[in-house]
């Protein structure tokens, strides 16, 4: 069996955060979760992750995904490094088991890595498999000593001689073993070393000198190793992984006018033929369907926008907007709103928790809240939905065909029948029939001559 074991028991210190260092996000995700996920589609049948600081947050984080989590001591008497961390999974290391070490705050590592570094560590038979990668800059990691195939040392840079340090092959810090000889080469190490800690890379040096091989498997892309350790280090991870995502859709067929000024994450759906304009923010379980226009500028968080939608310089949460309809620029929709055909919400329009029909329009401001507002109907600029008496929410009712004049307070609850006139400057508090013009505002009185001396 393969199995895996994830180490997010490191307290992160350098984030400077309250938050444990995995559960920071990465286009919208946890890094942790990136990493299981990866060991998961690559074929990995166990997956422990191994519990430490932050242990209740991080272990809430990851409680429905199909993990075994594991808790390493933490404390002023435990020891601690990388090879105490494994330690603290050994009871559910079998003897036949592949066992792949992973960092849980290096998520950008890929299903087919892994699955291409284990294929390696099992068709050459080794104890041991070392992922390396080969930068121009190896300066802070550990260098591979190599005999051909077989790695014979790793020694980290504060040890190297100045010819050590040439070597630009480095150890990322992701490793397979054989389940029965990791736990033979962890029984062997001890922390007789300045930081009194387990280091995992102990082992090698253990197999080696009991004449077992080592093998080194070469990452080509050495932006899969990439790992966070402050805020700095979690920028660059998150632009290589939008990078990544954007490159995706562009591929399925997504124009991406500016792809470094375009922000998708991970758990986004776009539509072929759909373009996206510069300072596009797209959030959470959002789909967007084909021939869309979204952008520039707009943000669109939990919502399903279905085809041929414009959506300009807007914010939309949790609404559901159906084909053809435009909207912005500076549009709010927030959550509940749902949206016709061929529907039109203009500038500086908010709605909330409505339902609009098919050709309706509502062109400029205006505010629509806990309403449902029928077909073809028309809401004039500056008409105000009054849902809230300062206690309760309550609903207004629009009918088909419906028209409501501009600068008009619909005062909730009422209901406009289909065809229902609302005339400008009318404040409505009572129902308005099938067809009727209704009029609620005072008759325009000009009192002569005092109008006099105002400038």
């Amino acid at each position: 069996m393969s199995m895996s074991i994830i180490l997010a028991a490191g307290e992160g210190t350098r984030m400077k955060s309250d938050i444990p260092k995995t559960l920071h996000k990465v286009c919208g995700k946890e890094m942790i979760k990136y990493v299981i996920e990866a060991a998961e589609n690559s074929g990995i049948e166990k997956n422990i992750v191994v519990l430490g600081h932050g242990k209740e947050k991080v272990g809430h984080n990851i409680k429905d995904m199909n993990v075994i989590t594991v808790e390493q001591p933490i404390g002023a008497n435990a020891p601690y490094g990388t090879g105490f961390a494994v330690m603290s999974a050994l009871d559910f290391i079998n003897d036949d088991d592949t066992v792949i070490i992973l960092c849980g705050d290096g998520p950008l590592i890929r299903k087919e890595t892994l699955s291409a570094f284990m294929k390696y560590h099992e068709d050459r038979g080794c104890a041991a498999s070392i992922m390396t990668a080969c930068l121009d800059n190896p300066k802070g990691y550990g260098r591979i000593v190599r005999s051909d195939d077989a790695i014979m040392n790793i020694i980290e840079e504060k040890d190297a001689s100045e010819e050590v340090k040439k070597i630009k092959e480095i150890n990322t810090g992701i490793y397979c073993f054989s389940g029965k000889l990791l736990k033979y080469a962890l029984s062997k190490i001890d922390t007789d070393n300045s930081q009194r800690e387990y280091y995992l890379t102990d082992t090698i040096k253990v197999l080696n000198n009991g004449n077992y091989k080592v093998g080194g498997w070469i990452l080509e892309d050495s932006t899969d190793i990439k790992a966070v350790n402050d805020r700095i280090q979690l920028a660059e991870v998150t632009k290589i992984m939008q990078e990544r995502i954007n490159k995706k859709h562009m591929l399925s067929g997504v124009t991406i006018i500016d792809p470094e000024n375009t922000h998708i994450e991970e758990s986004v759906v776009i539509g072929s033929d759909t373009v996206i304009y510069p300072g596009t923010i797209l959030e959470g379980k959002t789909a967007i369907g084909s021939c869309c226009t979204i952008g520039p500028n707009a943000r669109i968080i939990d919502s399903n926008v279905k085809n041929n939608v414009t959506i300009e310089s807007s914010k939309v949460i949790e609404a559901v907007i159906d084909d053809g309809t435009n909207v912005g620029p500076f549009a709010y929709l927030r959550p509940g709103t749902e949206l016709g055909k061929n529907v039109k919400i203009g500038d500086f329009v908010e709605v909330k928790k409505s339902i609009i029909g098919d050709n309706s329009k509502s062109s400029h401001l205006a505010y629509i809240g806990d309403a449902e507002v029928g077909k073809d109907v028309n809401i004039g600029c500056g008409v105000v939905f009054v849902n809230y008496d300062g206690k309760n929410k309550h609903k207004t009712t629009v009918g088909d065909g419906a028209f409501i004049g501009s600068n008009s307070n619909l005062v909730a609850p009422v209901n406009i029948q289909k065809g229902g006139y609302v005339a400008c400057g009318s404040t409505i508090t009572d129902d308005v029939e099938e067809g009727d013009l209704a009029i609620a505002r005072a008759r325009q009185v000009n009192k002569k001559g005092l109008g006099k001396n105002r400038y």
